[in-house]
């Protein structure tokens, strides 16, 4: 478990690769949640005083990236694509059934931290939709059946 010292030598490291130029914001966040897996309140704060901005002007761009996640992962992830094949083929009708079997939304993680649930524009591996994704193991030509599966083995 990280204490807050340990969170705060993690960020301080991180920002002192950086200078203070605002151009800096997107890589340092971007380094960031490669470190903590999401951004959390303390980095926000810390990443703003760093490059002089408010934690508004941090939020702003950082919601402004589907990249960026504000609460931990679970520790499955799912992504369900939803590019233009995986779309066709019955994409969205696998990510409902998902969502309904463990109670979450795309963006979302289960209450217990077991699961979060991904909606993704496109893996490019359009040869194989629907596509899901767990954790980072393809699973193509998928149904709502397989899906739920699927799901009921990490559970």
């Amino acid at each position: 478990m990280t204490t807050t010292e340990d969170l705060t030598t993690s960020l301080r490291t991180i920002l002192d690769k950086y200078d203070t130029s605002r151009d800096n914001l997107i890589p340092l966040l971007q380094e960031i949640q490669e470190h903590l897996d999401y951004l959390a309140p303390e980095a926000i704060s810390m990443a703003a005083e760093h490059l002089d901005l408010s934690e508004n002007d941090v939020y702003g761009v950082a919601t402004f990236y589907a990249q960026f996640r504000f609460h931990p992962p679970g520790r499955h992830r799912i992504k369900i694509c939803q590019g233009t094949a995986c779309h066709v083929r019955g994409g969205g009708m696998v990510l409902d059934a998902i969502s309904r079997k463990i109670g979450i939304v795309p963006g979302e993680t289960t209450p217990d931290g077991n699961i979060s649930l991904e909606r993704v524009a496109c893996f490019g591996s359009c040869a194989l939709p629907p596509v899901m994704v767990v954790d980072d193991t393809v699973y193509g030509r998928m149904t709502p059946r397989k899906s739920e599966k699927l799901i009921e083995e990490l559970e």
